[in-house]
């Protein structure tokens, strides 16, 4: 079994970081999908080992990449920001690119709304934003576990 936070579109604000700092501890990976991606150094230097990050359109430095594929338990996650995918109009270009990447998770950002479906065979997941003047501050937790994998979309308020 392997646990993972999801954040996104955290653009500045990582005090929410330690309201969940006991979840960051003691999941076993943190992807942050960008928007502002300088935020995952602070994540990346309390948990250098398991968080990866992904540049989004807010990003203008390209420290990351746009995308990456993770794999585990016998998944495979395609992780990017979404902008590049025009996930304001919908997830099916975002679906294409995780199949053709052999991936059965997208997860992605952009839009600050969580959410999760499944679309052709993907599990999609965005898991809001942490943005301060947000409606609200969600992250998702993701447990994989063999061939089952259950996204959890946490509210943490202001």
């Amino acid at each position: 079994m392997k646990t993972f936070v999801i954040l996104s579109d955290t653009h500045r604000n990582t005090q929410p970081f330690e309201k969940i700092a006991t979840v960051l501890s003691e999941c076993d990976c943190i992807v942050h999908l960008g928007d502002v991606a300088s935020d995952a150094k602070t994540l990346m230097r309390l948990y250098p080992e398991k968080t990866y990050a992904v540049s989004g359109n807010n990003d203008f430095y390209g420290e990351y990449p746009s995308e990456i594929v993770i794999e585990a338990e016998g998944h495979r996650i395609f992780a990017c920001h979404g902008h590049r995918y025009s996930v304001k109009y919908g997830t099916q270009r975002l679906v294409d690119a995780a199949k053709q990447n052999g991936c059965d998770i997208a997860l992605y950002g952009h839009t600050h709304i969580a959410e999760y479906h499944e679309e052709e065979g993907v599990l999609v997941i965005n898991p809001g934003c942490m943005q301060r003047f947000s409606p609200s501050i969600s992250y998702c937790y993701l447990v994989l576990a063999g061939k089952k994998a259950v996204p959890t979309i946490v509210e943490i308020g202001h």
